[in-house]
């Protein structure tokens, strides 16, 4: 099998595994977001560190964690995956799986807004109609649900500046993730000591519970290293139009499995979504092919 074969399957369970994760946090819905961030963040930890270990580049995260400026970035990168991990649990909890699908929906126009703006990359014609008709469909379900779309907003914007972030790093996926968990386990310990002092904690009351708790791990770090397998092996174009997967999954099971109401304003936001995203897309995939074109051959 061909390697670009290998990455593009890789890229699909990555992205079918986060699509249907909320089907997975709506089983512990009887269970306080911030409790299943808390068990989440600590059993990926564990996760990450035994696959560090077992490649043998444990070693890495105390370079990772070594500097002053390091320790900054992976830190806001850990508040910012924290802060959409909690957003997202939450989402699934109170009804709101669909706006969620639309976070994930607009992320890739909030990234290429956040790129012009710190990197001052220079966008086209055609990205900046797909910017303009994302930020209307934005304008347009705050009219009619008359409250901005939240959860959107902070999911799309989190992930765009962990994005950001993370590309200024030096080492790669996993070791970053496993510092940035690292970083924020103290606090998780914190959060589930109160919550089992106070007689409250979900872990060790029932086989059930405890067990999907720990699996937050494997569903966390599984898929992203599948994630940094698959974008080794396909181009750029490929991974950004595969990655629709997830938010498209992630709508399907609110509507068709949630039964979440789907209203003429979610039709219309979702309508101008989608055709934004059809426009940048289509408007990467001709950049991508003339730069591809323009690499003189030898």
């Amino acid at each position: 099998m061909r390697e670009a074969t290998k990455g593009i399957i890789a890229m699909v369970a990555t992205c079918t595994v986060w699509g249907l994760s909320g089907i997975y946090y709506k089983l512990l819905a009887h269970i306080p977001p911030i409790e299943i961030l808390a068990h989440r963040t600590l059993w990926s930890c564990a996760f990450f560190a035994l696959v560090l270990l077992v490649q043998g580049r444990i070693s890495l995260l105390g370079r990772a964690l070594a500097g002053r400026r390091s320790v900054l970035a992976i830190g806001f990168a850990a508040l910012m995956i924290s802060t959409n991990w909690f957003v997202f649990i939450t989402s699934i909890q109170i009804g709101r799986a669909m706006e969620a699908s639309l976070g994930y929906y607009i992320f890739p126009l909030v990234a290429v807004l956040l790129g012009a703006i710190a990197f001052r990359e220079r966008l086209g014609r055609a990205q900046l109609f797909a910017v303009a008709l994302a930020l209307c469909a934005v304008v347009t379900l705050t009219a009619g649900l008359g409250v901005p779309p939240w959860i959107a907003l902070i999911l799309a914007s989190s992930f765009g500046l962990y994005g950001l972030v993370k590309k200024g790093l030096s080492v790669g996926p996993v070791v970053s993730v496993t510092a940035e968990v690292l970083l924020l386990s103290p606090i998780a310990l914190t959060v589930l000591w109160y919550v089992h002092s106070d007689g409250h904690g979900a872990f060790g009351v029932n086989w059930r519970d405890s067990a999907l708790l720990a699996f937050s791990g494997i569903l966390t770090g599984t898929p992203l290293i599948m994630f940094s397998y698959a974008t080794k092996r396909i181009a750029l174009a490929t991974v950004g139009l595969v990655q629709y997967l997830n938010p498209t999954l992630q709508f399907l099971v609110a509507t068709f499995w949630f039964l979440e109401p789907f209203s003429q304003w979610h039709a219309l936001a979702f309508g101008m979504i989608w055709t934004a995203l059809a426009i940048y897309t289509t408007a990467s995939l001709r950049h991508d092919r003339a730069a591809r074109r323009a690499v003189p051959r030898l």
